[in-house]
Parts: C-alpha cells; structure tokens; sequence
C-alpha cells in the first residue's frame, strides 16, 4: 500500500480542497442581508490572502521564492492579477445566472482551459487517455447537473463571464504547478499569489457596505471563507500540485459542485431531479478515475526513492524550466 501513498496522497488532498470550496455558497447563505455576493468573495480573498502571505513569510520562504528571478516575479504577477479576475469575474456570473449554474460552468470548464494550456506550454505536461476520459464524463455529469436546475436564470453574458473565471482559474493553476513542481515551496507560492490577489482586491472590498461584518454572524462567516475554504483549501491544492498533474488536479477539482449540490439538498433543502441524481453520479464515477494511482506514478516508489524526493513528473518540470526561474 505504500506505493500509493504519495500520488493517492497528492489526489486526497486536492479534493479535499475541492470540497472546502463547495461549502461556499452555503456558508455565503448564513450571512446578514446586507452582504452581497461581491463584497463576501472580497471579504474571503481579502482575509484568507493575507493569512497566506504572513505563513509565506515565516522562515523566508517568500524572499527565497521572489529572490529566483525576473520570470518567476511575472509568474506569481500573472497568477496574482488572474486569481483576482477569477473571484470578481465569478461573482459576476453568479449574480446573472444564479450560484448553480454559475459555479458548474465556471469549474466544469476548467479541465478543459487547462488541458489545452498545459498543452501549449509543455509537452511533458500533456493530459493523457485517462484524463480525458474522466474529465469527458466529468463534464457531462456537470452539464446534467446544470439542465437539471433552474438555467432560465442564464444569461449569454453570464456564460461568458464564467467562461472568463474558469479561464482565469486555470490560468493560476497552470501557473502555480509549474512553481511548485520547479521546486519552489507550495506555501510561498499561494501566499504571494494570494497575497497579490488580495492587495488587488481591496479597492473592491471597501466600494460596497461592511458593516455587515461587524455583527456576530458576519463575522462568523467571513472567517469561516477566509481561514477554511481559502487559506486552509488553497494551501492543501498546493500540497496537492506536488504530485498530481494539473490537469488532473483541475478535474478533480470538479468535487467542488458536486458537494455544493449535495451540501444544498441537505442543509438549504433544495430539489434534484432524476437527471441532476444521475448527474452526480457521473460526476462521483469520474472523480474517482481520476483520482485512482496508476502504474506509471507509482513506479519511482517501488524503485526506492525517498519519499521526500520529488516525483517523477515534478522532476520532469523542473528540467524543463529556465534558470532565471530557479
């Protein structure tokens, strides 16, 4: 068993994460009336961005991280000012075509972003058979979700907002796997991205009322946003990244609808028909062929590698990447 503890590992905790992040719009249903869905996700990226950026800067990992060079300093820009798009860019849909579809569209379309972008970017990273199998059913377990709920909601802009978050999404996941798995340490790598994100986002935070965080509820919530479903989920998808492919670590990040719809037919008491039901399902079959080990990660384990070596893919990247990203 313990050739599957490092790939089986990386995959728990990712949809760990995964999971965290389908709380979401639940927790966002306990906040006073006044908190708008916008104000909320800046509240969370705010407060979970800055915890980040202090754990990143205990021991030194962020100066040793910055201090690689001139390309990695774009790298974590880029993955900063995309993170950042990506929560005012999904709120935005949200809002025109409801949480539901919102969310499945954003992060049903995600393995695909990534899979062409890791594609484009290097060839080492290129998805397999098996990610497009899982990702392929994954997706029409997602759309059975979405046809299954209320879609009249929906609008053409909507779509193409989520479309834009989803992009945006995966444009930080490509970026912060190719960090992480290039050897920089996964706590430095979310804590400067985040801690971008957040910097970027406090404009946003103060255009709209906060008193609704200064009551007992709000304030509940807005923690419970920043320290679980941001700074704890992100921090596990980083650990995650050190040994899951992205584009796998996108598909299964596709749990987090899953658990959204699960978490709102027990708690907020909301409906599914058959073929949401059945949408699921798919959707639970996918996520585990993803996530199950294969042969080929777990060869290095059986050739007696240490287990705090790097993996075989993580090493592949790092060859690949350029000495000013070192």
């Amino acid at each position: 068993m313990r050739q599957f503890s490092r790939p089986l590992g990386g995959a728990s905790h990712i949809l760990l994460a995964a999971s965290l992040w389908g709380t979401t719009a639940t927790a966002r249903t306990f906040a006073p009336a006044g908190a708008g869905p916008v104000a909320v996700g800046a509240a969370r990226v705010v407060g979970g961005g800055l915890l980040l950026l202090l754990m990143a800067l205990r021991g030194g990992a962020l100066r040793g991280l910055v201090a690689r060079g001139t390309r990695t300093r774009c790298l974590l820009a880029v993955g900063a000012a995309a993170a950042a798009a990506y929560q005012t860019a999904f709120f935005a849909a949200a809002a025109r075509t409801g949480v539901a579809v919102g969310t499945v569209v954003t992060i049903g379309a995600a393995p695909v972003f990534t899979g062409i972008l890791s594609m484009v970017t290097g060839r080492r990273s290129r998805p397999g058979a098996r990610w497009l199998a899982a990702t392929t059913a994954a997706v029409t377990g997602c759309a059975m979700l979405v046809t299954s709920g209320h879609t009249s909601r929906a609008s053409a802009a909507g779509v193409v907002l989520a479309l834009l978050a989803s992009l945006c999404y995966a444009v930080y996941a490509v970026t912060a796997s190719h960090l992480i798995t290039s050897g920089a340490e996964d706590r430095a790598v979310v804590g400067a991205i985040f801690g971008g994100a957040a910097v970027l986002l406090l404009p946003v935070l103060f255009t709209g009322p906060m008193s609704w965080v200064a009551t007992g509820r709000g304030l509940a919530v807005a923690t419970y946003l920043a320290v679980l479903t941001t700074a704890l989920a992100y921090l596990l998808y980083a650990r995650g990244l050190r040994t899951t492919a992205v584009t796998t670590a996108t598909t299964l990040g596709l749990a987090e609808p899953a658990v959204a719809a699960v978490l709102g037919l027990a708690v907020l008491g909301e409906r599914l028909t058959p073929t949401g039901l059945a949408g699921l399902g798919v959707l639970a079959v996918s996520l585990v062929i993803a996530a199950w080990p294969s042969h080929r990660l777990t060869a290095p384990a059986r050739s007696g590698r240490e287990p705090d070596q790097p993996s075989e893919s993580a090493t592949s990247a790092a060859a690949t990447s350029t000495p000013s990203s070192r």
